[in-house]
């Protein structure tokens, strides 16, 4: 079961992400606050992909990326976001194991991004 970390400053959003990767037998760890996803990274928590937020209070989806790979160098990272033209200024090409998906999405869009991100195809293997 995939551990997948979610972190947006929206709740709603974040209980949206939450609810369709478990209904899809995924292992998630949300949050709404970057600092307390840092934490758990810190603490030694590994995660199999993570879906940040772009524009957040104190910290970037784009910087909080950089530090949740500080501990887990191949880390994938989903970027979620309304503002993806703050994600491009930012950063003009992702990096390797990195993509983004536009809001609003579809729980299809999601659950294909998210597969794509962990195994390379839009289904999970079966």
């Amino acid at each position: 079961m995939p551990r997948v970390l979610v972190v947006d400053d929206d709740e709603t959003m974040v209980a949206f992400i939450e609810r369709v990767l478990v209904d899809a037998g995924h292992d998630v760890v949300a949050a709404t606050r970057p600092d307390a996803a840092l934490a758990r990274a810190d603490a030694g928590e590994r995660f199999d992909l993570a879906v940040l937020d772009v524009v957040m209070p104190h910290l970037s989806g784009d910087m909080l990326a950089a530090r949740l790979r500080q501990h887990d160098p191949d880390l994938p990272v989903l970027y979620v976001t309304g503002f993806d033209e703050a994600l491009f200024q930012a950063r003009p090409v992702l990096w390797n194991r990195e993509s983004f998906l536009e809001k609003p999405f579809t729980i299809q869009a999601l659950l294909e991004a998210v597969a794509m991100a962990l195994f390379g195809r839009t289904s999970p293997p079966v």
